[in-house]
């Protein structure tokens, strides 16, 4: 009976740690690091909706839709100080471009937007 009690206490034991484990990992997932490099190293493994329950809505957001059928295919989106250099400094502007609801690029601009990424960094996703 003791070792038939001691048996379920480690399987009870392991359970609680495998479940422990699986709620860290969500919540590690659910935080968006903010600064660049950090960043765009986890951006891509986020949806719209989660970019979203951080950041909020983005400050602009341009669709690309099928035509005919208005369904959104491609999306630019511009937030502004969100991001920060590896000095600690903020980006004015951070672009993701997505395709479908994935983050296929991203750009840090220090100007509103307004100019596009040809003045700040870029990335790409490989597809």
């Amino acid at each position: 009976m003791k070792y038939l009690v001691l048996a379920w206490l480690a399987i009870a034991q392991i359970s609680f740690t495998q479940i422990a484990v699986a709620e860290e990992n969500i919540t590690l997932k659910t935080e968006i690091p903010t600064e660049e490099q950090a960043f765009v190293k986890a951006i891509n493994s986020f949806t719209k909706a989660e970019i979203i329950e951080q950041f909020g809505e983005p400050a602009k957001a341009d669709d690309v839709k099928i035509k005919g059928s208005g369904k959104v295919v491609a999306s630019i989106w511009l937030y502004h100080f969100i991001n920060t250099a590896a000095d600690g400094a903020y980006y004015e502007t951070t672009e993701l471009d997505f395709i479908d609801d994935k983050v296929v690029m991203v750009a840090f601009l220090n100007n509103d937007g307004a100019e596009g990424p040809e003045s700040g960094k870029q990335y790409e996703f490989p597809q």
